[in-house]
């Protein structure tokens, strides 16, 4: 016999199912009554654990953003310089974007209105986080001469980000995400240019 689920267990399914639903048809679209028949109970009884879809989705996103900062911080306190700071970045955030794939395709698909709504003002102080942390790392390479000096970090940020965040949302059936992980890091580093064939920057 089955046994029934504790409230915190009961929470934490609709959190996921919830979220299941919000990456699939997306979050404005997404109903309260669709979350309840998700789960096999009432419009009303969702209630008893949220005040509001909004609730849910702050839940989901702040849970995704923290365990994010979290491996960031960490990285920047433990890496020896810069570029073992990246390598230890972008493996916690392929780590971390796959365990929180519904909180990125919401991000990716509603970030207008999430962006846009009082009670989500965390998000933008959490992605400027980010990005400043990708920008320091990658200025104090140039600075110390690990990366090139004409990098522009900016741009480089927003190209990586970019691309860390796509096996997470459209996973590949060809190559693991550690696979993945590890060729990013040696394009990122070793080019794909071989060494006697490289040509001066113009």
């Amino acid at each position: 016999m089955t046994q029934s689920r504790s409230p915190s267990e009961r929470r934490t399914h609709l959190v996921q199912l919830a979220g299941d639903l919000f990456a699939e048809k997306g979050f404005r679209a997404t109903t309260v009554r669709e979350i309840a028949d998700a789960a096999g109970i009432l419009s009303g009884s969702l209630y008893h654990h949220f005040d509001s879809k909004e609730s849910i989705g702050d839940e989901i996103l702040s849970a995704f953003l923290e365990d994010v900062l979290a491996g960031y911080r960490e990285a920047v306190r433990s890496a020896p310089g810069p570029r073992e700071a990246i390598e230890l970045i972008v493996r916690s955030s392929s780590a971390t974007l796959g365990r929180h794939r519904a909180a990125l395709t919401m991000l990716q698909n509603d970030w207008n209105y999430f962006s846009g709504q009082p009670r989500f003002d965390y998000l933008r102080t959490a992605m400027k986080e980010i990005e400043q942390t990708w920008i320091d790392l990658l200025e104090r390479g140039k600075e110390t001469g690990v990366f090139r000096a004409d990098l522009d970090a900016r741009l480089a940020y927003r190209l990586l980000r970019d691309i860390l965040w796509m096996p997470a949302s459209r996973p590949s059936s060809t190559w693991t995400t550690e696979e993945i992980v590890d060729g990013l890091l040696r394009l990122l580093f070793d080019g794909i240019t071989a060494f006697n064939n490289r040509q001066p920057s113009v």
